[in-house]
């Protein structure tokens, strides 16, 4: 939407990232059986602008697992409308803690145990 642009029309960094939060939540809410929240983000590298008429999609890579946290590695790729070639607009590290119903840290389960 046009008040997530800067002057120039694009898109500002700070709304890619938190796409690539909520992917990433999704995704390893999945591997941790159940709630998580963001811990931290290790690295992040904007490639090229993303405007504001771009479809953006989100794709996730389980990285490491430990007692409670699960790192992801996140690339955003950006399509022009019209277009069929996907470019590469950014990438980053986050790291999620899986939490229980009072926002705790808790266990993740051990595989198979879903």
């Amino acid at each position: 939407m046009p008040r997530d642009t800067n002057p120039s029309g694009d898109i500002f960094g700070g709304w890619t990232v938190s796409q690539m939060d909520l992917a990433g939540g999704t995704c390893v809410a999945q591997a941790a059986g159940g709630r998580v929240a963001t811990d931290s983000i290790e690295a992040m590298e904007f490639l090229r602008p993303v405007s504001v008429d771009d479809e953006v999609s989100c794709y996730c890579t389980l990285v490491k697992s430990g007692e409670t946290s699960v790192t992801v590695h996140i690339e955003t790729w950006a399509k022009a409308r019209g277009t069929q070639e996907s470019e590469k607009v950014t990438e980053g590290t986050f790291t999620f803690v899986a939490i229980d119903e009072h926002g705790k840290p808790r266990t993740l389960p051990t595989p198979g145990q879903g």
